[in-house]
């Protein structure tokens, strides 16, 4: 190939693999042309072999059935296509075990780097990145086990949107639909999404006690939980959920039970899933860009400079939230 471009076999290599020294542009041209003639394809494996890095990019995410996250899986894999990486999904399904083995599974083929969406990162697991010395982003949740740098949404803000959005309909009062005993109560953003709920509710002179119940993230789970709640004697007039996933189920519960949506009662959701806007109604919810979010994972994981000094604040970039305004609320 060397031979054919007319150059050295080291400007081959920096051609191949983009550098580590500049090449001429004609010369680049000439190498790429040779490339072509006589269908060279790269070894990868030898090449990861040389640098210790593959091109693979590990992604842990808790359950990729669940819209939210399947969505965010396919936007980090969009984002790693742009750079030339591809990328490996693992699902821990909110288990620290399984959470365990992928990291080990996944740093053990040397990866570029690690995105990891972690319900409720243990000890063991924040031992396991440590030991590895691995580049790792958080993303959508930021743990406390572990202090690296986290992408996420203003989930906080998000939500006190969308509950201010429902009092502002005249609503006595909102109820939530938050997570369950196991939900972190930091780092997490169903924690964030129910002290969105808190604040908004405070800010606005109404008690929270009594108001707030727990379900699975899931919509057949939180259906069953609608399904009491809505047919009880203290049906309250709205309900925030922590995400959309709960919020359908919430609006088959309510079609089930009889009951007009927004007439009899408002819902309104986090996460801006694709279904989101075929519900019946369409539902009311807050939305944050998911591309953008990915694609700032995948540059930050691949940056040689991702490890900078700093407080955790300043590690932290947030995306922010903006409401999506359907009829599920009580809007035309």
């Amino acid at each position: 190939m060397a031979r054919l471009a007319g150059t050295s076999t080291a400007v081959v290599s920096y051609v191949i693999n983009n550098g580590p020294r500049p090449v001429a542009p004609a010369t680049r041209e000439r190498v790429l042309a040779a490339i072509k003639e006589l269908g060279y394809r790269p070894d990868r494996v030898a090449q990861a072999m040389a640098s210790r890095r593959t091109d693979l990019i590990g992604l842990i995410v808790p359950d990729a059935r669940q819209p939210f996250f399947g969505e965010m899986a396919h936007a980090v894999e969009w984002a790693a296509a742009e750079r030339g990486k591809m990328v490996l999904v693992g699902n821990s399904d909110y288990v620290g075990e399984r959470e365990v083995h992928y990291l080990r599974a996944f740093l053990g083929m040397r990866v570029s780097g690690l995105i990891l969406v972690s319900h409720a990162l243990n000890d063991l697991a924040a031992a396991e990145i440590e030991a590895w010395d691995a580049r790792v982003v958080l993303l959508h949740e930021r743990p406390e086990a572990i202090d690296d740098v986290a992408v996420v949404t203003d989930d906080l803000g998000g939500a006190q949107l969308a509950v201010r959005h429902l009092l502002e309909h005249g609503y006595e009062y909102v109820a939530c639909v938050g997570g369950t005993a196991e939900t972190p109560a930091v780092g997490d953003p169903v924690s964030d999404h129910v002290e969105g709920w808190r604040r908004a509710m405070s800010e606005a002179g109404i008690p929270t006690e009594g108001r707030l119940f727990e379900a699975p993230y899931n919509r057949y789970d939180a259906y069953r939980v609608a399904l009491e709640i809505l047919s009880g004697p203290r049906r309250p007039p709205a309900i925030f959920c922590s995400t959309d996933d709960q919020a359908i189920g919430v609006l088959r519960a309510a079609r089930e039970l009889r009951l007009d949506v927004p007439g009899e009662l408002a819902v309104a959701g986090f996460d801006d899933i694709k279904e989101a806007a075929l519900t019946d109604p369409p539902l009311t919810t807050v939305a944050s860009d998911r591309s953008a979010m990915a694609r700032a994972a995948v540059d930050l994981v691949l940056d040689e400079g991702l490890r900078v000094a700093g407080s955790r604040r300043e590690r932290l970039k947030v995306f922010p939230s903006r409401l999506v305004v359907r009829r599920s609320c009580g809007c035309a």
